[in-house]
């Protein structure tokens, strides 16, 4: 007799079904071909590797590392690598296609790629990270190259984690490559600019969209989710632009000011302690309540999927600025739309990242070294003509802010696609 179960429903996708139901939406509107929308389902290929290393203490131990290629229509692939625990096939996959789309909205010569290991840093030494690091890159060096497969920092991985991979990648190699790598220290041919390209750069779109919309600057109201690097110096910029950033919050929890932080200060104090937790003269609030306060402007600095069909509701802000990957589920994107909410898409938002890891990767080749005021020039260009290029798509088709991002990456890349063929 068969015995059957009922399941509840899943109120949340995974990351990678978010990225196809995204892709899904645009292939449809676009009139996409089969052989070009099959294709772009599925990542080129997804590499997983043991990553076996002795730590200081002797005890060996044996990760699961991964990189995943989703497409290489374009150019050489492009993406992060991350250290954490909830590192997984699925969520380095749709890393990856949200790396292709964002590389073709800035009409950056790249595909996406993405990689990972499932480890908590924080529980080992820096020579513990230093050889599960030279060990990854041994395992996958084959498949990087500064025309093959360009890695990048992200969550929880550094300058110093990229100067390590390049050292082992120039071993095997037998010279130099500074190029394998972009987010690299300055010392080794890193960029000017780098540290605050992400957080920096949605804070340029923010700015042309509030040209766009014909909201002033000053006095607007931000939060952020989100402490690290891309929040804390998307932070910093909003508090430049004269607007008051009166909630941020990390792993450990929030902090709210009616009145503002001072954002200069608390960089300065979560250097010292590790935490926004304790500063000065600030009310504690989780990151759910965060989440849901009243502002002018939410920027989502942490991980994907924090806003949900069963929060976004509940979403009070304006305008929401996607400074992480994948931060809105689909069904929230229609909640929010249609509570009149606009939104700045990851894919658009956090691009600046990767476009100054192409001017790195730029003056790496033909060894150069612009200065930070060039590189910002060159970012703020760039962020403005693709902020420019989606919202005309946006307005003229009347469609959401991400749907006219994937559109117009899906034009480019379906276009190399199409020009290339298929083989054999």
């Amino acid at each position: 007799m068969a015995v059957t179960t009922e399941k509840a429903p899943k109120t949340v996708p995974t990351a990678f079904e978010m990225a196809v139901q995204q892709l899904d939406t645009a292939a449809e509107i676009l009139h996409l071909e089969p052989r070009l929308w099959a294709r772009l389902r599925k990542p080129k290929r997804v590499v997983k590797v043991s990553i076996p290393f002795e730590d200081r203490d002797g005890n060996t131990h044996v990760l699961d590392g991964y990189r995943s290629y989703h497409n290489d229509w374009r150019g050489p692939t492009k993406g992060g690598i991350r250290f954490h625990p909830q590192v997984s096939e699925d969520e380095v996959t749709a890393l990856a296609v949200w790396m292709t789309w964002k590389c073709a909205v800035m009409n950056l010569p790249y595909g996406g790629a993405k990689g990972g290991v499932v480890c908590d840093p924080s529980k080992f030494t820096l020579e513990d990270l230093e050889r599960l690091t030279r060990r990854y890159t041994f395992e996958l060096a084959r498949f990087f190259g500064p025309h093959v497969d360009i890695p990048a920092p992200d969550v929880n991985t550094n300058q110093q984690t990229m100067a390590w991979i390049m050292d082992t990648y120039s071993i095997l190699n037998g010279h130099t490559v500074t190029g394998v790598v972009t987010g690299k220290p300055i010392a080794l041919g890193g960029s000017l600019g780098r540290k605050e390209a992400t957080g920096f750069g949605c804070i340029m779109a923010v700015v042309r969209a509030l040209e766009k919309l014909g909201w002033s600057n000053q006095g607007l109201t931000v939060v952020v989710q989100g402490f690290g690097n891309v929040g804390s110096y998307a932070a910093l910029a909003a508090y430049r632009h004269d607007m008051k950033v009166v909630a941020v919050s990390d792993v450990n929890g929030g902090i709210f000011k009616d009145d503002g932080l001072n954002i200069p200060k608390l960089m300065e104090y979560v250097k010292e302690n590790g935490t926004v937790l304790g500063f000065t003269d600030t009310d504690e609030i989780t990151n759910e309540e965060l989440l849901e306060l009243k502002c002018d402007i939410l920027i989502p600095a942490a991980l994907e999927a924090q806003i949900t069909r069963e929060n976004a509701p509940n979403i009070k802000a304006r305008m929401i600025a996607e400074a992480a990957n994948g931060p809105v589920t689909p069904d929230a994107d229609n909640i929010l739309f249609e509570n009149g909410i606009f939104q700045i898409p990851d894919i658009l938002c956090n691009a600046g990242g990767v476009t100054v890891s192409y001017f790195e990767w730029v003056q790496n080749f033909y060894e150069l070294r612009w200065s930070f005021e060039q590189v910002m020039e060159e970012l703020e260009r760039m962020m403005y003509e693709s902020f420019d290029a989606v919202f005309e798509i946006s307005q003229k088709r009347k469609l959401h802010m991400r749907t006219a991002a994937y559109l117009l990456a899906l034009e480019r890349v379906s276009e190399a696609g199409r020009l290339r063929g298929m083989f054999p």
